[in-house]
């Protein structure tokens, strides 16, 4: 079990906030584990709903048809690094 950092933590907290996820702490996110498919299992529409909320939150913009922002949605690790590298 990896530990997150208090960026990664503040993540946690804005998935959990932002999806409404009643059945996890946001202390229980992995920071290695997948946000898709086998992982938390979320879905495009969880996608927006976070992308919107990091644009709103940090000011970083993430366009769907960019591959870097595809990779960032990978892992809370992942998508704190995007973050905190294209933060305003």
């Amino acid at each position: 079990m990896s530990t997150q950092s208090p960026a990664e933590a503040q993540m946690a907290e804005l998935l959990v906030e932002v999806l409404n996820l009643e059945d996890i702490e946001a202390t229980e996110i992995e920071p290695e584990e997948r946000l898709f498919g086998d992982g938390l299992g979320l879905d495009s529409i969880d996608a927006l709903e976070i992308a919107l909320a990091i644009a709103q939150e940090h000011g970083v913009e993430m366009k769907a048809e960019d591959e870097t922002t595809k990779e960032a949605f990978a892992s809370l690790r992942t998508l704190t690094a995007f973050v905190e590298q294209h933060k305003a």
